[in-house]
């Protein structure tokens, strides 16, 4: 089965990774996705690390009917596990992608990452069945260039 990425990237400079058909919630795999766009990998990992240990909450901004709140400066927040171990094993995969490419895993950025409603199985019950969760996620991160600052000179 081929499956296309949805952003054009540059070869060179990026890693990319793909993952069909997990067995997490969409909604919560949305939410983590916009906690983690434009961080760097690092970062991202450290934060998925801290809520599967129940330290740092995801706030859910979109989808956020009947969640309570956390302390902090977030309103609604879930503590989403199973999704943030498997979201964690694709940033690993993305991370030796990069590696087998020559990158520096010190400098990566999350460019793009992106969930979406995957196919929706039958599972068989005893009384009735019901459709099963699936989700498709991508993740492409870009090696960024450390950035020089400028000398502090005498201010005027």
């Amino acid at each position: 089965m081929k499956t296309n990425y949805t952003i054009i990237s540059e070869k060179e400079h990026s890693a990319r990774a793909m993952a069909l058909d997990l067995p997490i919630s969409t909604k919560q795999s949305i939410e983590i996705c916009n906690v983690l766009r434009s961080k760097p990998l690092e970062k991202a990992k450290e934060i998925l690390k801290r809520v599967i240990k129940l330290k740092t909450p995801i706030p859910f901004k979109r989808f956020k009917l009947n969640v309570g709140h956390k302390k902090g400066s977030i309103a609604a927040g879930r503590y989403p596990i199973k999704a943030s171990e498997h979201l964690l094993k694709l940033l690993n995969q993305v991370e030796t992608n990069a590696q087998d490419k020559g990158l520096n895993t010190n400098n990566l950025v999350i460019k793009h990452i992106k969930a979406d409603y995957g196919s929706r199985i039958w599972h068989r019950g005893r009384q009735s069945r019901q459709r099963m969760k699936r989700t498709h996620i991508e993740v492409v991160t870009e090696e960024m260039e450390k950035e020089v600052q400028p000398k502090e000179g005498k201010q005027k």
